[in-house]
């Protein structure tokens, strides 16, 4: 992994490069795009560290001076002053990251470094995180959004690459890593790198598929051009479109080269696509360098001319110049010329094919009308007279119109039987009378139904009372009523068994009026019929 260092400050003032084209631009908005060298990369070598705190020199001895004046002289021999040992600084960790940090950073402001990509990911606020490495070692390396926006093609693992950017540390992780500014494709340049990406991808999407591809119209009522308003290339465009047909021309004048272009040509194409007569429309540019043409291997470009809605014809460039409108537009023309020779036929090719239609169709009808005359002719003679023929025919009219009377005589007697037929069944299935028998049936229903429910509600009433007599007999207050009690235990609980309570045991006994507190003096076992109250009858 080849490292370059250059000190800080040295790119200050000089133009930025441009990603992946080995250009330097210089950033002033309003100047033209001028092309200059890429900055040499030099090794430098690093340089020494400087010991913080240098050793302590012995002062010189003073010499001695000439008028005799020793007041103020030294001893040679006399040691140095000592210095008390100062204590070791203790620093934080957050402390001595950040220091490692800047002194990275002051060191390693802008090194260029060439290496293989390996563990690429995407964030999703859109920071590319990777690994550079080669055979001795590897670097963690972070590019944000702000720099990725600007890349023109897909980093990738394995890529070959050269970085551009500074060495420091995340102070997070205490991890040290390059923060990248710029990446550069080694062997194929960024933009073929970018165009070959761009073309697969548009392929997977079926932006390329033949299928989709419109034919162009006979002759279009009005032709739409998408290029510079300045320039050949619209001059020539117009010269052979109007030379072989005069078509009309409308134009949507937008920069077709420059950071803005491709914006500017979507909003032509859709300009033009709103135009109800346009009925073809050519995407034209000069030739150039592929950085001249890079604004028709756009991606938005491309998707503008799929989506459009009358046929595109791609005339960008030369005959060998190929870009990704070139592959998505429904015609390929190898010059902004002979897209307007495929847009618009020409007219004295038309004028000699409607003569030669002309003379064809005149041929062909003199020929038709003499075999129709000669079949006539034919048809003539074994007809014969054709007054004879009128009289047979119409004898055989009043024959068949005779018989048809009769026939007609017999069918309607035979309906009409049928249609009085139809008249009795009909009235005996009358609406009126189905609605009397029905109504006699509801009734009868309707008096049967409330017999039969008078009869259930009184059997259930009689069960009710019956139930309901058996259920008072039951029930505990008929039982004091008949002079019994019932005895509460000291939980609540109905005493069933005398061996639950204990001598002592506080209980409750419910009479047929009121209750009764008690307290248990002595429990016995199985009542007796000596004990049972109801056995024994009243004492005398």
């Amino acid at each position: 992994m080849a490292v370059a260092a250059n000190k800080p400050g040295a790119t200050e003032g000089a133009a930025a490069r441009q990603l992946g084209l080995g250009l330097m631009f210089e950033a002033r908005p309003a100047a033209p795009l001028v092309p200059v060298p890429p900055l040499p990369v030099v090794a430098l070598p690093l340089p020494l560290p400087v010991p913080a705190d240098p050793l302590p020199v012995a002062p010189a001895p003073r010499q001695r001076p000439l008028d005799g004046d020793d007041s103020d002289l030294v001893p040679v021999s006399s040691p140095p002053p000592l210095e008390l040992p100062r204590a070791p600084r203790i620093f934080k960790v957050g402390e001595l990251v950040r220091a490692a940090r800047l002194t990275l950073e002051s060191r390693f402001a802008e090194v260029r470094v060439d290496g293989e990509v390996s563990g690429f990911k995407r964030s999703g606020p859109g920071h590319l995180y990777f690994t550079l490495k080669d055979d001795l070692g590897a670097l963690d390396c972070v590019m944000y959004s702000r720099e990725a926006s600007r890349l023109k093609f897909q980093v990738e693992d394995g890529m070959a690459v050269r970085l551009r950017g500074r060495l420091t540390i995340y102070e997070g992780r205490g991890r040290f890593q390059m923060s990248v500014l710029e990446i550069e494709p080694q062997g194929a340049g960024a933009l073929a790198i970018a165009f070959e990406q761009l073309k697969k991808k548009l392929e997977a999407a079926g932006l390329f598929a033949a299928a989709r591809k419109r034919p162009l119209p006979f002759l279009p009522r009005r032709l739409g051009v998408v290029t510079s308003p300045q320039g050949a290339v619209i001059r020539d465009i117009v010269r052979v479109a109007h030379r072989r047909f005069p078509v009309s021309i409308l134009l949507a004048p937008t920069p077709v080269q420059g950071p803005a272009a491709a914006l500017g040509i979507v909003a032509a194409l859709e300009r033009l696509a709103r135009v109800p007569d346009v009925d073809v429309i050519i995407v034209a540019r000069g030739g150039g360098s592929i950085e001249d043409l890079w604004s028709f291997n756009q991606e938005e470009v491309a998707r503008a001319i799929a989506a459009c809605r009358v046929p595109v014809i791609s005339g960008v460039g030369h005959e060998t110049d190929f870009t990704i409108a070139d592959f998505v537009a429904d015609v390929r023309a190898p010059t902004p010329s002979a897209a307007a020779e495929r847009a618009v036929p020409v007219l004295a090719d038309l004028r000699a094919e409607i003569m030669l239609h002309m003379q064809r169709a005149a041929r062909g009808t003199t020929a038709h009308l003499r075999a129709a005359h000669l079949v006539l002719e034919r048809a003539r003679g074994r007809i014969g007279d054709p007054r004879r023929l009128v009289d047979e025919r119409r004898q055989t009219l009043d024959d068949l119109g005779g018989r048809a009377h009769r026939v007609l005589g017999r069918c309607l007697a035979r309906r009409r039987a049928e249609l009085a037929a139809i008249e009795v069944a009909l009235s005996r299935a009358h609406p009126h009378r189905r609605i009397a028998t029905q109504r006699a049936a509801l009734v009868e229903l309707t008096q049967r139904l409330e017999a039969t429910a008078r009869r259930g509600f009184v059997r259930r009433r009689t069960l009710l009372d019956a139930m309901t007599h058996k259920l008072d007999a039951l029930s505990p207050r008929r039982v004091l009523e008949r002079g019994y009690s019932l005895a509460f235990g000291p939980d609540g609980h109905l005493l069933a068994d005398a061996a639950a309570l204990a001598p002592g045991d506080r209980i409750r006994v419910a009479l047929r009026r009121g209750e009764v507190a008690a307290v248990v003096d002595e429990v016995r076992g199985e009542m007796t019929p000596e004990t049972d109250p109801a056995r024994s009858g009243p004492k005398s």
